[in-house]
């Protein structure tokens, strides 16, 4: 991003007369400057925002900033201060304390919204089970699972997710245990069994969103009955779910589109390596360039511009109807209820899948295995290692202020305190570093970037994304306005899961008060509170 700090009334005869619409009175009260380095006392930091760049500038304490009507593509605001944005940046950050002894003692979670209202969305559930059904001794066990999803085209998609996938998806499970354990030779299924289960209830699901919404709608056909049915379909979202299983302590990760996982390990010398467990499903990767080509041989557009027909960037999502929905259907939709023409590429459809990739990861809590999952927004900001080596610094941080050593136990890395304590990746020379570093102008290697203020793992991962130490590239990045916002950030949810087990194991969850909105200590969560959080099979 092209930070300019400037005057207003510099900007009003240099740029504005351009691109720029602003009320003229206002232009006018801002005195012209003599010198760029100095400011009106007492005046307000104000942001504005052109076609290509962002400006900062001040404002005599007198003036008001308001909004103006107009057709150009331009706004003025004022600029959040340091504590007003880290309210916006604590403002949807949420911590659990899990005290059930069953291999994962923490999660933290956040949301920051570009779009209006966020298309993003998550969902988190425990759910214990008896051990007649997991295959174990044990009176119980816990199934553990964790979503993030992001939504495009609107928020429909990712809400319908957020209420139901992981419910398909214990379904599933449930029927292939059961199926299992009452089979001649009783035993816990296979792991490819457990990732046939996953699969089958993400299509399941995409399924009823995409083409049994049709089905009923042309049964009974009704143009507002269609505009809230066909909503899920019509939009998109790709789903990124961790599922846990308490008894063989295996994390199972299944992403369809370009969310991605990241595994946080310890080594023997105190630092962190970063294992990614999931790979990004767009028309930018090889390997499903090379599905698509394959499922449709002969057409040179599948994959345009590395997107779908040229339009759809990632190749595996939940709705998306349009790529999905035979030509026939299409045209049926938009003669009797509303619809746009398909694609002048569009021969043989279904061109996107919900069907995930599932992967397989033995957590070694010993080791301080902890997953980072997130929507693309954190990804397009941050390297795998710069947010594994952000979580390895927020950890030691913890240790040495808080009086509660259980959480993470004692001190590992012995290395400055500027340092990130990651181990690098092989470094591949022909990949670029992160689009957002690169169009904010952000010397991917330079020194001290990062800082420790946040109580919430999340939070901090994503106040670093967005700025870190230079807090005015934050205070901006934060300031902006939907929709000129999504030009410099996308939706951010990010969840950071602590594998490993808590001082106290009394089988409870708990809010964490100090790492989660409008708490202040930690305490149980009160019923009704976080209604998805525990649930029995």
């Amino acid at each position: 991003m092209n930070l300019r700090k400037t005057y207003l009334a510099l900007i009003s005869g240099t740029v504005l007369g351009a691109s720029w619409y602003y009320r003229d009175t206002l232009l006018a009260q801002s005195p012209a400057p003599t010198s760029t380095s100095a400011s009106p006392e007492g005046g307000k930091q104000i942001l504005a925002v052109d076609h290509a760049d962002i400006y900062t500038g001040t404002l005599p304490p007198s003036v008001s900033v308001t909004k103006e009507a107009s057709t150009e593509d331009q706004r003025v605001v004022e600029m959040l201060s340091p504590e007003e944005a880290t309210k916006k940046l604590r403002r949807n950050e949420e911590s659990y304390l899990i005290n059930r002894g069953r291999g994962v003692f923490r999660y933290d979670v956040v949301q920051v919204p570009s779009n209006d209202p966020i298309e993003d969305d998550h969902s988190e559930k425990i759910i214990e089970i008896p051990g007649s059904v997991s295959g174990t001794t044990s009176s119980s066990d816990d199934w553990m699972f964790w979503g993030v999803f992001d939504g495009h085209s609107g928020w429909t998609t990712s809400a319908k997710l957020r209420q139901t996938l992981i419910a398909f998806v214990a379904r599933e499970l449930h029927h292939t245990y059961k199926a299992a354990l009452t089979s001649e030779t009783p035993s816990a299924p296979e792991s490819s069994k457990i990732d046939e289960a996953i699969k089958r209830a993400f299509v399941k699901l995409d399924n009823e969103i995409v083409h049994e919404s049709v089905d009923k709608l042309f049964k009974n056909p009704s143009k507002p009955v269609a505009a809230e049915m066909l909503a899920p379909a019509l939009s998109g979202s790709c789903a990124l779910l961790a599922f846990f299983d308490s008894r063989s302590k295996q994390l199972k990760v299944a992403v369809t589109g370009d969310s991605r996982a990241v595994l946080g390990r310890r080594g023997a010398n105190g630092r962190w390596t970063a294992t990614q467990l999931s790979e990004d499903q767009t028309g930018n990767n090889p390997n499903e360039v090379t599905r698509m080509r394959a499922e449709h041989p002969g057409e040179e557009h599948v994959i345009r511009n590395g997107r779908v027909l040229g339009g759809l960037e990632p190749t595996r999502a939940f709705g998306d109807a349009t790529y999905k929905w035979s030509l026939d259907v299409q045209k049926r939709i938009k003669e009797s209820f509303f619809g746009r023409t398909p694609s002048i590429h569009m021969k043989t459809p279904p061109y996107v899948t919900a069907e995930p990739v599932v992967t397989t990861a033995e957590i070694m809590p010993e080791k301080g295995d902890f997953v980072v999952m997130a929507t693309d927004g954190l990804w397009e900001m941050l390297t795998n290692e710069e947010v594994v080596g952000l979580v390895g610094r927020w950890i030691e941080e913890q240790k040495e202020g808080n009086s509660n050593k259980g959480w993470f136990g004692g001190s590992w890395f012995k290395g400055k305190k500027s340092d990130l304590p990651v181990e690098k990746g092989q470094e591949d020379p022909s990949k670029l570093p992160p689009i957002r570093t690169r169009q904010w102008g952000i010397d991917h290697n330079q020194d001290g970037r990062f800082v420790c203020e946040d109580k919430n793992a999340a939070t901090h991962v994503v106040r670093n994304a967005l700025g870190g130490k230079d807090s005015n590239m934050l205070c901006a990045l934060l300031t902006l306005p939907s929709p000129y916002s999504r030009r410099y950030r996308d939706d951010l949810t990010v969840e950071v899961i602590f594998f490993g087990d808590s001082a106290t194991t009394d089988g409870t969850v708990k809010i964490n008060g100090e790492a989660t909105a409008g708490h202040g200590k930690p305490e149980p969560a009160a019923a009704g509170t976080t209604p998805e959080m525990k649930a029995k099979l």
